[in-house]
């Protein structure tokens, strides 16, 4: 497979990545975290990263934006909840481990 085609296939998957995100506002971040050990907030920052590694200027809430689809705190207020105890206790047990 030759560098261009790869490129495409692997921005293919991330935008396919992205929908599905967008399809299960339902999973929250530190659902994500807990399982994957990265959430939609790790991704805009890695985002933001290569955005930046190629030259184009970038801020965190504008890659943010990228990721979610809207304004981070839009989102925020209609999809996100408040971790519960067990997720924080779980979340907590995850990071001893790194």
């Amino acid at each position: 497979m030759d560098k261009q085609t790869q490129t495409e296939i692997e921005a293919a998957a991330f935008r396919r990545m992205l929908e599905h995100f967008d399809n299960r506002k339902d999973v929250q971040n530190i659902d994500l975290m807990i399982m994957a050990g990265f959430c939609r907030n790790c991704l805009s920052k890695w985002y933001r990263a290569a955005a930046e590694e190629r030259g184009v200027e970038m801020d965190y809430e504008q890659a943010r934006e990228v990721i979610y689809g809207e304004p981070y705190n839009s989102w925020k207020d209609k999809y996100q909840e408040k971790a519960t105890p067990e997720q924080l206790a779980q979340f907590e047990a995850t990071q001893k481990g790194k």
